[in-house]
């Protein structure tokens, strides 16, 4: 079963950029080192044992589907779910319809040397974004997430993920196959949405439709897709994030 989202990532096309960036938004901000597969990242680690992750690509991989999100700026591409069975899990979603495939390995090698090692499940398109893909680690987590997790503007964790989509129930079905219970109504008035929210231990994810024929949704699937289009943080009511200073992505900060 999902048992908390384990990390949201942001694509960046330049990965020293977005580490000045978010550090100056209050954030800790450690490096991660270089995957297997052409990429680096960087790290912003919360109380809650979640993330985000800051990624960029070492040289262009058109075909990929987060470079694709790239092109169109930076900001929130995807998102992994933590799970208590990984192969339980995918063959769930795969019976909702979704095409996960095998669990495949991944490494990371930090600055000090320390190499991550990982099983990944993907979803094929067009389900990328719009469903986690899922991990199982094979090193121990607590070496994956840095230990730094303060913050000087007091976010503590991750609250909501939002996606962006067309149709609630139909975009409900594998989580509600895989958690076993369906997903509760939801209206998000400041963006002119309503739709369903899955719980997920400390976390929420809302899958939200458009309710009239225009505004922000309707504008973020038009130009992104059914994606993610937004995270509420933990932390402080009085603290705010600037898009604009972090490269695009849409986080906020609520009680």
């Amino acid at each position: 079963m999902f048992t908390a989202i384990d990390h949201v990532v942001v694509v960046v096309s330049d990965l020293e950029a977005a580490i000045r960036n978010y550090a100056a938004a209050g954030f800790t901000v450690v490096r991660g080192g270089r995957h297997n597969i052409g990429t680096h990242n960087a790290l912003v680690a919360f109380a809650d044992g979640s993330y985000i992750e800051l990624i960029a690509f070492l040289n262009p991989v058109p075909g990929h589907p987060w470079y694709a999100a790239l092109e169109k700026g930076a900001g929130i591409v995807d998102f992994c779910m933590q799970t208590d069975d990984l192969p339980s899990d995918a063959a769930a979603m795969r019976q909702a319809g979704v095409p996960m495939g095998d669990a495949s390995p991944m490494t990371r090698k930090r600055p000090d040397g320390y190499e991550l090692g990982w099983l990944l499940s993907i979803p094929g398109p067009p389900f990328n974004g719009r469903v986690p893909f899922l991990i199982k680690d094979e090193t121990p987590r607590d070496e994956r997430v840095p230990r730094e997790r303060s913050h000087r503007n007091g976010v503590t964790g991750l609250k909501i993920l939002t996606i962006a989509v067309e149709d609630p129930g139909a975009a409900s079905v594998p989580y509600a196959r895989v958690l076993g219970r369906p997903g509760a109504p939801i209206q998000r008035e400041e963006l002119d949405g309503a739709g369903a929210r899955f719980a997920v231990g400390p976390h929420a994810i809302d899958l939200v439709a458009a309710k009239s024929a225009d505004g922000p949704l309707v504008d973020w699937i038009r130009t992104n897709g059914q994606s993610p289009c937004g995270a509420v943080l933990s932390g402080p009511a009085s603290a705010s994030i600037d898009p604009g200073s972090i490269g695009g992505a849409r986080f906020s900060i609520g009680g």
